[in-house]
């Protein structure tokens, strides 16, 4: 790296463009919908510190016949992207793979080299960034290290090993392995970006760690909510996975045994419990049933709620390893927040949320209903706290830059 040049960085991992993205979850179970997100709120940090960016992808799907596609081609990401960024195309390529159970990391590693390595020699990178724990990428990065010289970081979102639902019980040993393999690879890295501090010295003791709980992307956000109208139904919104695992079914509960009429859950996302909180939605109609809402249109829905509530479990290695990026997105908004008390979360954000008393039902629901018996002035102060915390933590031009110096520190 020059002295004073700033870095030349490629972004490895699942960064497509919002054409590809939205055929990928007309036909995907999981909903990446974040992974896709923070890809794009890394990217807007890099360009922020001015950073010379490029990507090498593939789209976030799961394997056959989860996701029913069987071969994905290489190929550029300019034209894919020159929506994305308002005609400022990215410059990056496709890696090809066969999306089958173990052959796709085979040939994800064998495709990422063919096409990866000379991309990162004629883009002249200095570093690698590794988005996630996908143990193809993350020796793929070893590799570069190796053959090319370019500094290697891992950014570290999730832990690795996470069990699907339904999984067959080989997969999840296999799963097991590759917990082993990522451990193996980060030894060999030079450093790691990571949303928890847990994450980065459970799988990447030893390396130097940079803390970084998310990035706000520099899209446009929509205005501050306005104050409900007298007489309107008191909404509470949830988005994201519907699944036990991020706590919807504790939400619903609160909310059904709450005595008051006038309140109403809405519940924007796709999961396992979808058929669960259909019967719910049937059963009482201050819940409606669920609905998937693109994207673009979320935030325009969450913010004309009343409150926004993250129901995770406090306890596991969820709640140790990751930061829920949605609360994030509802911060964003300026809609009062509510959450559960997870250890992830940073002492600094305690002004701009409600923090459920525990992580029950009977938890949530008396958080809730705390904020119902806030004035509006006061419930909007805590709104717009939030997003002000928000914006001052998370905001792509300090993010960039503090990604911009940990990149020049590892080069000292």
């Amino acid at each position: 790296m020059t002295p004073g040049a700033p870095p030349a960085v490629t972004l490895l991992g699942f960064t497509v463009g919002d054409a590809m993205m939205r055929e990928v979850l007309r036909r995907e179970p999981a909903m990446p919908v974040q992974t896709h997100a923070f890809a794009w709120a890394v990217l807007d940090a890099l360009r922020a510190a001015e950073c010379r960016t490029t990507v090498l992808s593939v789209p976030p799907v799961s394997t056959y016949p989860r996701y029913p596609q069987l071969l994905f081609r290489g190929g550029t990401l300019a034209e894919d992207t020159a929506e994305d960024t308002a005609g400022d195309t990215v410059d990056g390529a496709l890696i090809p793979f066969v999306n089958l159970p173990l052959v796709r990391h085979a040939t994800r590693f064998v495709g990422g080299c063919l096409t990866g390595l000379p991309a990162l020699r004629r883009w002249r990178s200095t570093v690698l960034l590794v988005h996630g724990v996908h143990s193809p990428f993350l020796w793929l990065g070893v590799l570069a290290r190796a053959v090319t010289g370019t500094r290697v970081v891992a950014v570290l979102t999730d832990a690795p090993g996470v069990r699907l639902p339904g999984e067959h019980r080989v997969l999840t040993a296999l799963r097991r392995l590759d917990v082993a393999v990522v451990r193996a690879a980060l030894r060999r890295y030079d450093g790691v970006v990571s949303v928890t501090e847990d994450l980065a010295r459970d799988f990447a003791p030893g390396r130097r760690s940079l803390l970084m709980e998310g990035i706000l992307s520099r899209r446009p956000e929509p205005p501050a909510p306005a104050a409900g109208k007298p007489g309107a139904t008191f909404d509470i919104a949830y988005a994201g996975g519907l699944s036990r695992d991020y706590g919807v079914d504790r939400l619903v509960e609160a909310v059904r045994g709450m005595p008051d009429p006038g309140v109403r859950l809405l519940l924007f996302g796709r999961g396992p419990l979808d058929p669960w909180l259909r019967r719910q939605a049937a059963a009482d109609p201050r819940i409606a049933a669920p609905e998937f809402v693109p994207r673009e249109s979320l935030a325009e829905r969450l913010r004309t709620a009343r409150v926004l509530v993250n129901p995770r479990p406090a306890g596991g290695d969820l709640a140790r390893y990751g930061f829920p990026s949605k609360l994030l997105e509802y911060l964003a908004t300026g809609v009062p927040v509510v959450t559960t008390a997870l250890p992830c979360i940073p002492e600094a954000y305690r002004a701009g949320m409600i923090f459920a008393e525990t992580d029950t039902a009977a938890g949530l629901a008396g958080a809730i209903a705390r904020v119902r018996a806030l004035p509006a002035a006061d419930a909007a102060a805590i709104g717009a706290k939030g997003r002000e915390l928000l914006h001052d933590r998370c905001g792509p031009a300090r993010q960039g830059q503090r990604l911009r110096r940990f990149f020049e520190e590892l080069g000292r």
